[in-house]
């Protein structure tokens, strides 16, 4: 993963993303990458749960 912190609690999945960082442009090169699990992973302690998340923001026009 990068730049997501999963954790449950109780019964919800809360989800921490530093919004300030950037990993680079995405693979069609149309927006930076801020946040991504990189695929589908389970959700800690509850493994029959699946989570696919991708964060991401328009590339600036020149």
């Amino acid at each position: 993963m990068k730049n997501i912190e999963l954790k449950v609690d109780g019964n919800k999945l809360v989800i921490e993303v530093d919004l300030d960082q950037e990993f680079g442009l995405s693979s069609s090169g149309k927006s930076i990458t801020v946040a991504s699990t990189e695929g589908n992973i389970a959700v800690p302690g509850r493994e029959e749960i699946k989570i696919g998340l991708n964060i991401y923001k328009p590339r600036p026009k020149n």
